[in-house]
């Protein structure tokens, strides 16, 4: 399906060609009729289906096309992540360069000058925010922001945005709203938790599945059972066999982030990280220095598993194994993009076997395990167990017939850091 076929106004095409968009994605062709004839929208859609373009193309025809106010916000887009903010505002430049369409991403981690520029903005009335949620909160304390006129509401990865506790924030920012406007929802997943935000915030929606529930066959997947000594410097070994233009590492904390990109770093290669330690601008330097192909290696959290938008990695090296078969698709899927060829391994310590395992059964297949060099040193053997801990005998105490410590056993939103 072209994306004339969809009636948009014709400065909004102007800016779709400028873009290099031609085709509408699945996700593209299911979601931007219904929006466009007022729907509300719950869609399970991944980062990589086209789902940012699915909800810009049809909100920015009807605020060109229909009459608002035009000193008001009209329209709001909720994200997790500062990274993903940014992403769908460069986005948004693009597809609106033809149209008179205004916007602002509002996001933390920024300054006092760009705070008050994020005030002035919302004050005088903008077309289109985007914005994560603590920052958003940040102003409504102030009293100054109105949305009152508001007409769009877009929740953007919406359980990524539960498992950071945003559940209560998302709550009291739609709080603000008129209760008449357009709801629109995507997520990965489908949890309980989202279907308990849909109901409390979606007026009779239309459900849309998109999830890729699978890995892009032309990724190449690839593990190695190690001992975690074994992981930094099989990372080195894997970056010297072949030269690769774009190397994403994955790990799953910011002390492994650290320490992996100095190691890196002392063997020369061109590295560097992001993760929340850093500031803003330091981090969107080095992404736009990956984009560019000046870095060829970045090694991050999994803040940027689903926010990053480049479509020519080669290798995506998880170091640690995701937290579970929907990280690892989301990690592995920033490879592979628009239709090329791409290879993903996964470093598995003894300790992370189980984890992986249950990986394996999502995805409804093992996934190849190469041998480690032998220069390595023996390694672990597939399903060798992790050493038990030591335990220590207290007297007078009993052990509760299948019980735990009772350690804390928080949801989704329980415990969670807020990061805005």
């Amino acid at each position: 399906m072209n994306f004339i076929d969809f009636g948009f106004d014709d400065d909004l095409l102007d800016g779709i060609d400028a873009m290099g968009y031609h085709t509408a994605t699945p996700v593209q062709e299911q979601v931007i009729p219904p929006i466009i004839a007022g729907r509300d929208i719950i869609a399970a859609a991944q980062t990589g289906t086209g789902k940012t373009a699915a909800f810009l193309l049809p909100v920015i025809h009807k605020l060109i096309t229909q009459s608002h106010e035009t000193n008001k916000i009209n329209a709001m887009i909720i994200v997790p992540t500062r990274e993903l903010a940014v992403q769908i505002a460069q986005t948004l430049e693009g597809i609106s360069y033809y149209t008179s369409i205004s916007f602002i991403a509002v996001y933390g981690g920024t300054g006092g000058a760009l705070f008050a520029a994020e005030k002035k903005a919302l004050t005088s009335g903008v077309d289109i925010v985007i914005c994560t949620p603590g920052r958003m909160i940040s102003h409504l304390n102030m009293g100054y922001v109105k949305l009152d006129k508001l007409r769009y509401l877009i929740l953007d990865e919406a359980d990524r945005m539960l498992d950071m506790g945003f559940y209560e924030d998302i709550i009291k920012i739609s709080s603000y709203m008129p209760k008449n406007r357009q709801n629109l929802m995507f997520s990965a997943t489908m949890p309980p938790a989202i279907r308990k935000l849909a109901h409390n915030i979606l007026q009779n929606p239309v459900e849309i599945n998109i999830a890729i529930s699978k890995p892009p066959e032309q990724i190449t997947q690839e593990a190695f059972i190690v001992y975690d000594a074994q992981k930094i410097p099989l990372v080195k070994y894997v970056l010297q066999q072949k030269q690769f233009d774009s190397v994403l590492i994955f790990c799953s904390s910011k002390l492994n982030v650290k320490q992996l990109c100095e190691e890196l770093k002392r063997a020369k290669f061109s590295v560097d990280q992001i993760q929340s330690d850093l500031d803003q601008d330091k981090r969107e330097q080095v992404l736009l220095d990956f984009k560019s192909k000046k870095l060829k290696i970045l090694v991050a959290t999994d803040i940027l598993s689903r926010g990053i938008d480049i479509e020519d990695i080669d290798l995506v090296i998880n170091y640690d194994v995701p937290h579970d078969g929907e990280d690892y698709i989301h990690r592995i899927g920033r490879t592979a993009r628009a239709a090329t060829k791409g290879t993903a391994y996964t470093f598995v310590s003894v300790k992370e076997q189980y984890k992986f395992d249950k990986i394996e059964k999502l995805l409804g297949k093992p996934v190849t395990k190469q041998p480690v060099p032998e220069q390595f040193g023996p390694a672990p053997t597939p399903g060798e167990a992790a050493p038990k801990p030591k335990r220590t005998k207290h007297k007078g105490l009993k052990r509760k017939p299948g019980g735990g410590s009772g350690g804390n056993k928080g949801g989704a939103q329980g415990g969670a850091n807020k990061t805005s």
